[in-house]
């Protein structure tokens, strides 16, 4: 997210994990996100990973 964004990340955080998209905190000192999309990663994680992306910005516009 742009700096602008940056008190949403939390709320990001918890709307992406009731949709069983976890993990994708950034390191502690940096923030942000961050989501691997390799090895047993399937088209449907990307998705999911995605559609919550879009449900959280179109909740949050």
């Amino acid at each position: 997210m742009k700096d602008e964004y940056k008190e949403k990340e939390a709320d990001f955080i918890a709307f992406a994990g009731e949709r069983n998209c976890v993990g994708i905190k950034g390191h502690r000192s940096v923030g942000g996100f961050r989501a691997s999309t390799y090895n047993a990663s399937t088209m449907e994680d990307v998705q999911a990973l995605v559609g919550a992306m879009k449900d959280f910005e179109a909740k949050n516009a």
